[in-house]
């Protein structure tokens, strides 16, 4: 069963000219899509129109069956689509307890419950409860994010250059997490990275955008085999 299905979708900034142009796109419960392409590709163009922040020039987008409204970013979080952008939109001055509190609207035990949970999937934080965002790493900054994003019960989780910034050992810890998330809660995760061969290994599918359009889709362990289709994608050499 597909959860997110996009269907003939445009997106972008100016409806003359969208940077994304009638893409069709579907991802199914507990399936990680790595969404790949160089800079300008659309890439967050298309996330951040998924999440309701730009509304869409055209096509329709539906979630467990239910169309999304375009342009309505409470609406999507309520539906169960959830955007970890690439700034990571954490608030300096508050601490990682108050950024996990406020992202869940249980209280009491279950709200203890629910945080307790995230925190297992990133035991590093436990320490840093007290300290501001702003004075973590950005490793931790990264973590906490998907972490506040996990606390809204997500169906699909939509997240934007997850490296950015950080070192690639950091970016191999993360990745494993969000591998458990997907086959133990069946949260499907869409996942915009530049380090292909780390997202390939993690992604059980992959697709490339290239201006706007997608050029390649297989599954990730056939490109991790053959990288060379990817560079070629990426390159506008080949559309395979």
């Amino acid at each position: 069963m597909t959860v997110l299905e996009c269907r003939s979708v445009d997106a972008g900034y100016s409806r003359g000219a969208p940077c994304v142009h009638g893409l069709d796109l579907t991802v199914d419960p507990g399936e990680i899509l790595a969404l790949l392409g160089p800079n300008g590709a659309g890439k967050t163009t298309l996330l951040t129109t998924l999440a309701g922040l730009l509304p869409r020039l055209g096509g329709d987008v539906t979630l467990a069956g239910q169309s999304l409204k375009s342009g309505d970013a409470r609406a999507a979080v309520r539906a169960g689509l959830v955007l970890v952008p690439d700034d990571r939109a954490l608030f300096r001055r508050l601490t990682t307890k108050q950024h996990l509190h406020l992202a869940t609207r249980l209280r009491g035990r279950a709200r203890t419950e629910a945080v307790d949970g995230v925190l297992d999937l990133f035991p590093s934080l436990t320490k840093r409860l007290s300290v501001a965002a702003g004075d973590l790493s950005g490793g931790e900054q990264q973590m906490l994010a998907i972490a506040r994003a996990l606390l809204q019960n997500p169906k699909v989780l939509l997240i934007d250059e997850l490296s950015m910034g950080l070192a690639p050992i950091v970016v191999e810890s993360i990745l494993p997490v969000l591998r458990d998330v997907a086959d133990a809660q069946r949260t499907a995760v869409v996942l915009v990275e530049q380090h292909v061969r780390l997202a390939l290994d993690t992604a059980d599918r992959a697709v490339v955008l290239a201006h706007g359009e997608v050029v390649l889709e297989d599954s990730a362990a056939s490109l991790a085999t053959d990288l060379g289709r990817v560079e070629a994608a990426y390159l506008g050499t080949a559309r395979v």
